[in-house]
């Protein structure tokens, strides 16, 4: 029987733990829940331990984000699965033991998520991983089910099946596998993160897994709200880091460059759209990749696979050819 350890990361989130955490406690009896807490400044820990004294608490020392908050937290946790949750996050009824059934009789498994739906309107899948992540050729990431701002109803259109990469809002990792992988790469903070780590770990030969009978409701943009130039500078710079280190050494060049121009493209609609602070945290993006380019040269993977995209160009798709969701784009 293999263990479980949810691990919510919190900072300054006591209302949503107040508002999320008893769904979590209630349908999950057979794992043991963390708050890792990035040096909150709240009452979240009393609150915690005076309502759930079976919940573990992980105190670290700053705001570490989310990549190197996951990372030093997860040091002091042993069980042999780990479900990464958002504080935001609303579980349901049996949501885990789909998942743990997928992990036993798949050992080729290393990572799952669940499917994942807006919480503030249940029948649409929610913007942050929907039905399982994919990426097109340029590192462009979209879902099953979401395609930019594009957002499905859940008909039960999407069967379990391998994805290319899992959200961080609800995110199921080995523990062996985590540590094979060294964990998230720290210098990302927060944003794609994950989908950095999911290649790596399709380079490794591990597959990463969506389950359509496991499903909860996340908020989305509670930490950060999704107009926040800080969002907007973190996916795009960090969207250039994952390229640099997981593309073909043949080809990174060239993809990088259309890509470069492709943002200069977003930032300039941005501009032209009343949005200069977007625009100018593309530019900031921009420099702070030239400025990481040594670091990054380190963290290169020494044999990536050359078929790691869905579709060539998702941005040609879906704003030229106007194929909105997932079944059109091929």
């Amino acid at each position: 029987m293999q263990t479980v350890a949810i691990v919510l990361l919190n900072w300054n989130g006591l209302g949503l733990l107040q508002k999320f955490l008893p769904t979590v406690v209630k349908y999950s009896s057979n794992a043991q829940i963390y708050i890792a807490d990035n040096a909150s400044t709240d009452d979240s820990k009393n609150f915690v331990s005076a309502n759930y004294p079976s919940v573990k608490w992980i105190q670290l020392s700053e705001n570490f984000g989310f990549a190197k908050g996951y990372n030093e937290a997860l040091k002091f946790v042993n069980e042999d699965i780990l479900c990464l949750l958002n504080t935001d996050v609303e579980v349901t009824e049996n949501w885990l033991q789909p998942i743990l059934n997928l992990f036993e009789t798949n050992t080729n498994i290393g990572i799952i998520q669940p499917k994942i739906l807006d919480y503030k309107n249940k029948t649409h899948f929610e913007y942050a991983g929907a039905a399982g992540g994919f990426i097109d050729a340029y590192g462009f990431p979209f879902c099953r089910g979401r395609i930019f701002d594009t957002i499905e109803k859940d008909e039960n259109q999407y069967a379990s099946q391998e994805i290319f990469w899992a959200s961080g809002a609800c995110f199921f990792i080995r523990n062996s596998v985590f540590k094979q992988l060294n964990g998230f790469d720290d210098a990302f903070f927060a944003h794609q993160e994950e989908i950095d780590l999911c290649w790596r770990a399709f380079n490794a030969n591990i597959t990463t897994y969506y389950c359509n009978e496991s499903k909860v409701y996340h908020v989305g943009g509670a930490t950060l709200k999704k107009s926040n130039p800080k969002k907007t500078f973190l996916n795009f710079r960090n969207s250039l880091f994952m390229l640099y280190k997981n593309l073909p050494r043949e080809n990174r060049f060239s993809i990088i460059f259309k890509r470069l121009c492709l943002d200069g493209i977003a930032g300039a609609k941005l501009f032209l759209s009343l949005q200069p602070l977007h625009t100018f945290a593309i530019i900031k993006a921009h420099f702070s990749y030239y400025a990481h380019l040594n670091q990054l040269k380190s963290k290169q993977i020494s044999l990536p696979k050359t078929n790691y995209f869905y579709t060539k160009n998702i941005v040609y798709s879906y704003f030229i050819s106007k194929r909105k969701k997932f079944t059109n784009i091929l």
